[in-house]
């Protein structure tokens, strides 16, 4: 999410780094990275995102990475994994010697916290058995969004959401889903909102946009609609888009 006083990195899973730059961003222009919850595909590129923040860092910058309980020793772990190819990097890059620099905070629902001179609040999903789960509302009035990450609609997330601009949530396809004859991808109905539920987490919020993500299953061109037609029971705009798609919270204008 690109803000006039920050830009904003919601969650860092596959292949961030080359959307990063299909989005005109290179990593040392990240202000921070802001994780909803430590699911593998939400989290698997912080590496190579730490990694390329410090090796093009000109000056000693730290990157912030916020998160919920739990996300310190996720990092912690991944600087771990990371020891050979940082000592590689001191080794032929004298400069480098201090390793990596993070600011990393854990944060609890309700707790609000800084990024650049952008505010963030976070609020509790529900994403059991996934715990704990967060979802992040950024900026104020008519520009403001909330980032909800996975999970199913809850009370916490209704309170998060109400009022705000946009809601982005990531859905899935229940219809799609249940044509797979398999147990474990069935399992991911308990616990991923269906369309129709971000639909009716937005009416119930009188949000102005619905910008549906992480979608599951993918949509295939020219099924932009179908996905829309699902979230009929709400009356404002429905974001159906692929990566890089954007939105101007001032005129909802989409890009």
């Amino acid at each position: 999410m690109a803000t006039r006083s920050a830009n904003i990195l919601f969650d860092c899973g596959r292949g961030v780094v080359l959307r990063l730059a299909g989005a005109g961003l290179l990593p040392i222009m990240v202000s921070g990275v802001v994780l909803t919850h430590l699911h593998s595909d939400h989290v698997c590129d912080l590496n190579d995102l730490i990694t390329t923040h410090w090796v093009m860092s000109t000056t000693p910058t730290a990157l912030r990475i916020v998160g919920p309980v739990g996300t310190k020793a996720f990092v912690q772990a991944t600087l771990a994994a990371m020891a050979t190819d940082i000592g590689y990097r001191i080794g032929h890059h004298d400069d480098l010697r201090e390793g990596p620099l993070l600011d990393v905070v854990e944060v609890h629902p309700g707790e609000t916290f800084a990024i650049g001179v952008q505010e963030i609040l976070a609020g509790a999903t529900d994403h059991r058995p996934v715990e704990p789960t967060l979802a992040y509302r950024v900026g104020e009035d008519e520009q403001s969004v909330v980032i909800a990450g996975d999970g199913v609609p809850c009370a916490s997330l209704d309170e998060l959401v109400r009022g705000a601009s946009a809601y982005v949530q990531t859905v899935i396809r229940e219809d799609l889903v249940k044509l797979v004859p398999s147990a474990r991808l069935q399992d991911i109905l308990d616990y991923h909102s269906t369309v129709g539920q971000a639909a009716a987490t937005a009416q119930r919020a009188g949000v102005k946009a619905l910008v549906l993500t992480h979608y599951v299953p993918a949509p295939v061109p020219g099924s932009e609609q179908e996905w829309r037609d699902l979230a009929s029971g709400f009356d404002g705009i429905v974001v159906v888009g692929s990566d890089l798609t954007s939105l101007d919270l001032a005129t909802m204008a989409v890009g």
